[in-house]
């Protein structure tokens, strides 16, 4: 299935762009390594995340990702992070009332 990005809402933008970040720290075989996650985090996630400086921590954050494993991140697995974060950054956005 071949979809255009010309008038898309905001909501599927942001899906779409989630999905092209992970490809280009994934590659061609749309899974991540440690080093390739720490990429991405540290690159893309900067402003929310911490940047990952430990390999300890690298250690513990992919094991918890790792679902199955397999030592690789796949999409899936990857959702899950973006969904902690978000939700655990979702009230810096909310307007304050006065």
């Amino acid at each position: 299935m071949e979809v255009s990005e010309v008038n898309m809402s905001d909501l599927e933008s942001g899906m779409v762009n989630i999905i092209k970040v992970f490809q280009k720290y994934s590659g061609q075989k749309c899974k991540l390594r440690k080093a390739e996650l720490k990429a991405l985090i540290n690159n893309e996630m900067n402003n929310f995340i911490m940047k990952i400086q430990e390999n300890e921590t690298l250690d513990e954050l992919f094991a918890d990702l790792d679902q199955n494993g397999d030592l690789e991140i796949d999409f899936k697995e990857f959702i899950t992070l973006i969904s902690m974060v978000t939700s655990a950054c979702h009230e810096l956005f909310i307007p304050k009332q006065p």
